[in-house]
């Protein structure tokens, strides 16, 4: 890879290069069925295609924010990596110890006012996760300057009401397991 942000055609021919595009029928963590699925940590096991793309959502937020945050697990990677190419610490979002299923920040990480936050993430599907880390953000105080995602799987329907980008759009039909063609044609089914 070179130092130069990817295209989204380059981007797309990666995720595609690296198996981490995969077509088929899957069973989605909804439980809704598709025929794409875009394994994340197959993109995330390559360090040249996650510097990349993180240096695409760098690029776009540049000067907006003085912290990167981003959600466990694969939002670790993302918060650093971003926030290498800008220059800053990043931070992360745990589930909270208590079972609400919400984030926090812990181990010491420090997040007030004053601070301007970009919250990055990999896979964008229902904006669940980000939605904790923006709570978790604000619940210390501090601004939530964007969002920025490797892959957004929404068609854009998802709205954080903040500055947002997507390395990739990549809306993918589902459908309830009731109304699977795949189902009714007998394709073998993958549950992610």
């Amino acid at each position: 890879m070179t130092g130069t942000p990817l295209t989204r055609e380059q981007a797309w021919a990666l995720l595609e290069g690296r198996g981490a595009l995969l077509r088929g029928h899957f069973q989605y963590a909804s439980g809704r069925h598709g025929e794409l699925y875009i394994e994340k940590f197959r993109i995330l096991q390559w360090p040249d295609v996650t510097s990349a793309l993180c240096e695409q959502i760098a690029e776009r937020f540049r000067g907006m924010a003085n912290v990167v945050a981003g959600p466990t697990t694969g939002g670790v990677i993302l918060a650093y990596e971003t926030a290498r190419h800008l220059g800053l610490r990043a931070i992360i979002a745990e589930k909270r110890e208590d079972g609400s299923g919400e984030r926090e920040f812990r181990r010491g990480f420090e997040l007030g006012q004053g601070d301007r936050v970009l919250v990055v993430d990999d896979v964008l599907t229902t904006g669940g996760s980000i939605r904790e880390v923006l709570r978790a953000v604000e619940e210390r105080g501090a601004q939530v300057a964007g969002v920025g995602v490797l892959v957004d799987r929404t068609g854009g329907k998802v709205d954080f009401g903040v500055p947002f980008f997507a390395c990739l759009e990549v809306p993918a039909a589902s459908w309830e397991a009731s109304e699977c063609r795949l189902c009714r044609e007998g394709v073998p089914l993958v549950v992610t």
